[in-house]
């Protein structure tokens, strides 16, 4: 459990489109096997430390002919910043993705500075 020291609580959220692989034939369209597509998030405002980040898929547009393999997560999470991943494998077929987000952490006190 990630304890909070302060009052100053940040809530973050946002949408990203990841992909759409079916309009140019890209590789989770196309392609089989692993399969992977990251996109760097930023947040709105630093966070005092890392955040806790949860994802979801919010839409997501797959061919019904093979099985539905999906794989979605935050990595690299940092008071600024963290990678949004997608993943699939086998055969597969992913036309497009949306994936939401939600980051809840503690935030800077107006009085801390960073000399150094």
């Amino acid at each position: 459990m990630k304890r909070l020291s302060n009052h100053l609580v940040g809530v973050d959220q946002g949408s990203e489109i990841m992909f759409s692989d079916f309009e140019d034939d890209g590789p989770m369209w196309s392609e089989s096997g692993p399969r992977e597509r990251k996109v760097t998030v930023q947040f709105s405002e630093e966070y005092h430390n890392a955040p806790s980040v949860q994802v979801a898929l919010s839409m997501w547009d797959i061919n019904q002919v093979s099985n539905q393999r999906a794989d979605i997560s935050a990595e690299n999470v940092t008071s600024k910043s963290f990678d949004l991943v997608f993943r699939t494998w086998g055969d597969t077929k992913v036309a497009r993705v949306r994936a939401s987000w939600m980051a809840i952490g503690q935030l800077k006190h107006a009085d801390e500075w960073d000399l150094y």
